[in-house]
């Protein structure tokens, strides 16, 4: 029987190894918040999560208490970068035309809970919404899923129309310490430490939920033991993966609506 020339190195040899060749070798774009906005709006839109004007994003302005979104009456698909507008904590227009979507307002609850986020994106996306019919928590049953090991929340029963206070405490009480929540009977939130991250936890709960649909069409879902995800919920999380992802959406973007950014 032939020698292997293939030395084999135990796992943490290979992870340091990656890391740090991510880091190395991985170049991101250097684009500004309202372009990141608007390039996670369009490419949220080819995604099919648009569901009218109802689709609602934040992020984080430059001074404390202000955030860029789009005006009220747009969906994914309309934003341009020169669309935003900046608003308050009471969503009052600061800067540009329009006015926010009134049912952002449970948002600023979990901005004023959670001061590591700076991103949140809601959708009633066709997969999530359908899940969030059944009664059942989101699982974590594959490995593009790990994402959300130990990473979503779920509300169980929908609080009604989210316009209000009293859904922004329950809302933010929910979601807890957690990037994302599956919302009974509504849709998702992911709440991102960067418009990155926010941008790609959409995505990929979007896309979850429909794997898991199909699975449970078909027979017993097998969740993923959570001490074998985290090891791949925290690389999938890290900053180079979640770059070198966004410049992907962001290229896919740019060919669909090369107008959506000012440069």
């Amino acid at each position: 029987m032939a020698q292997s020339n293939i030395i084999q190195r135990d796992s943490k040899y290979y992870a340091d190894r990656v890391d740090r060749e991510l880091a190395e070798t991985l170049a991101i774009e250097n684009y500004t918040t309202r372009q990141k906005f608007s390039l996670t709006c369009q490419y949220l839109g080819m995604e099919g999560h648009g569901s009218g004007i109802i689709t609602q994003m934040t992020a984080k302005g430059d001074e404390d208490g202000t955030f860029w979104t789009m005006p009220f009456g747009f969906g994914f698909e309309d934003v341009r970068e020169q669309d935003l507008i900046l608003v308050d904590t009471d969503l009052k227009t600061l800067e540009g035309e329009g006015m926010s979507n009134p049912a952002q307002r449970f948002q600023m609850w979990v901005y004023d809970k959670r001061p590591d986020v700076n991103c949140i994106i809601h959708a009633h996306s066709p997969h999530v919404s359908a899940y969030s019919m059944i009664d059942e928590p989101f699982e974590v049953a594959h490995m593009d899923a790990t994402f959300f090991n130990e990473d979503v929340a779920w509300l169980r029963e929908w609080p009604g129309l989210p316009i209000s206070d009293e859904e922004g405490v329950l809302i933010s009480d929910a979601l807890g310490s957690k990037r994302a929540i599956l919302l009974a009977n509504h849709g998702y939130l992911v709440a991102g430490a960067t418009v990155e991250e926010a941008a790609i936890l959409a995505v990929y709960m979007e896309r979850n939920a429909r794997t898991l649909l199909l699975a449970k069409a078909a027979g017993k879902v097998t969740s993923v033991p959570s001490h074998m995800a985290e090891r791949s919920h925290d690389f999938l999380l890290s900053t180079p993966f979640v770059g070198a992802s966004f410049n992907y959406f962001a290229r896919r973007a740019l060919e669909h609506a090369p107008d959506c950014i000012e440069r």
